[in-house]
């Protein structure tokens, strides 16, 4: 996340040009304000490839947001039936499709409390969250993708979750949920 930014399509452009999939989205609390999003199978694009762009212009004129900075890797829960879908593909569509321009992206850390309930009991909790989050997902409100970033994220959080969408309300509704 970055600030001092005053055109986000000259950020999108250097992307393109240097190869770097992703997306830039303008910040609606900071009128100069940008968060990128990027991604590769490969930890190793991240400093040989993205290190670069990012110390170069139109990036290295910026503002680095470190509060906001956030790292994860996809993650699967065993039963999902297309494992290369969920873990590389489905993220990536999620993230780029051009119909869905909002975005809300957030750290969750579980609570103590959770981790020391019983199995069945978390279970439980973790399938509602998860039917309230395939309700909207197939009523094309929001989409997710879901990061674990333990051990990636300085202030040792648990997950990322990005929530996607055509519209900012579902986004804020479905974590309300």
């Amino acid at each position: 996340a970055f600030g001092g930014c005053t055109d986000a399509r000259a950020l999108a452009a250097a992307m393109e040009r240097a190869g770097i999939p992703g997306v830039v989205y303008e910040d609606v609390n900071d009128p100069h304000g940008v968060g990128v999003l990027t991604f590769s199978e490969n930890p190793d694009f991240f400093v040989d490839r993205l290190r670069p762009l990012l110390n170069a212009p139109p990036f290295a004129a910026l503002e680095q947001k470190p509060e906001y900075t956030m790292l994860g890797r996809t993650y699967a829960l065993g039963y999902e039936p297309d494992l290369a879908d969920v873990l590389l593909h489905r993220p990536r569509r999620t993230a780029l499709n051009p119909d869905w321009k909002w975005a809300v992206y957030y750290p969750l850390r579980r609570s103590g409390k959770f981790a020391q309930l019983p199995a069945d009991e978390q279970r439980v909790i973790l399938a509602e969250h998860g039917a309230i989050g395939m309700a909207y997902g197939a009523a094309d409100l929001a989409h997710d993708i879901r990061l674990d970033c333990r051990g990636l994220d300085k202030n040792d959080n648990d997950f990322v979750v990005g929530l996607i969408g055509k519209e900012l309300f579902p986004l804020s509704h479905v974590v309300q949920s």
